[in-house]
């Protein structure tokens, strides 16, 4: 679907997704007084219902919580790729941290912004991400920039000598440290099975049989210092 940049006349259309009905409230009251450039025309509270809203109300934007019950704003992200491709959703979150800014936009999202933006600056960012550039918080923007040229020279990448994809690498740093699947799930904001699947790969590309011996692995290799 190709996005048209915002009309001067006509306010884009928005679909909010947040598991909390205070949050989809108070993001309501917020835009609120900026009504002549944008309009929230539904609202979910999990990735089916957002899935279900967004392709009966196709609307220029949909703003989603990263963390939902049951599945995520990533999930959301991805299964909209799907079902509606080049439908633009930003997510917001409460975690300031760049790695998550990698994730969600692997995830096809045109946009992460943290919570604490204030109405006047969040309308203006969705305005630009429904013009299609890709709007990240301006508090993160330096951090992510030097975060993704030290992920270009490798350094967050440790296990990439071991044919490990990043996201492998990642998963095997949190069971190094300890983190159960469910802790790890919860860290990467991916579901339990993933996590399996991702484990399963670490295991096989390792050569080892169990977890206690990919970390083992892992530490021989000097991967994590």
């Amino acid at each position: 679907m190709t996005v048209a940049p915002p009309s001067a006349t006509e306010p884009l259309s928005l679909v909010v997704v947040d598991d909390h009905e205070m949050v989809v409230a108070g993001l309501k009251q917020m835009l609120a007084p900026f009504v002549d450039r944008i309009r929230v025309v539904g609202s979910a509270h999990d990735v089916a219902d957002a899935l279900e809203a967004v392709v009966s109300l196709r609307p220029d934007l949909v703003l989603a919580d990263v963390r939902l019950v049951g599945e995520s704003g990533l999930d959301l992200c991805r299964k909209l790729a799907e079902r509606v491709p080049g439908q633009r959703v930003v997510l917001l979150s409460v975690y300031d941290d760049e790695q998550y800014v990698f994730q969600a936009l692997r995830a096809g999202a045109a946009g992460y912004l943290l919570k604490r933006i204030r109405g006047e600056e969040l309308v203006a960012q969705l305005e630009l991400a429904a013009a299609g550039t890709t709007v990240i918080d301006a508090t993160m923007a330096g951090r992510v920039a030097t975060s993704a040229a030290r992920l270009e020279r490798d350094e967050f990448w440790p296990g990439a000598h071991l044919g490990l994809t990043h996201r492998e690498s990642e998963v095997l740093a949190l069971m190094a440290s300890g983190c159960s699947n469910r802790a790890i799930a919860s860290r990467l904001v991916i579901g339990d099975q993933t996590v399996k699947t991702h484990v399963r790969a670490v295991l096989r590309k390792l050569g080892v049989a169990d977890r206690t011996a990919a970390v083992a692995a892992a530490l021989r290799e000097g991967m994590f210092q």
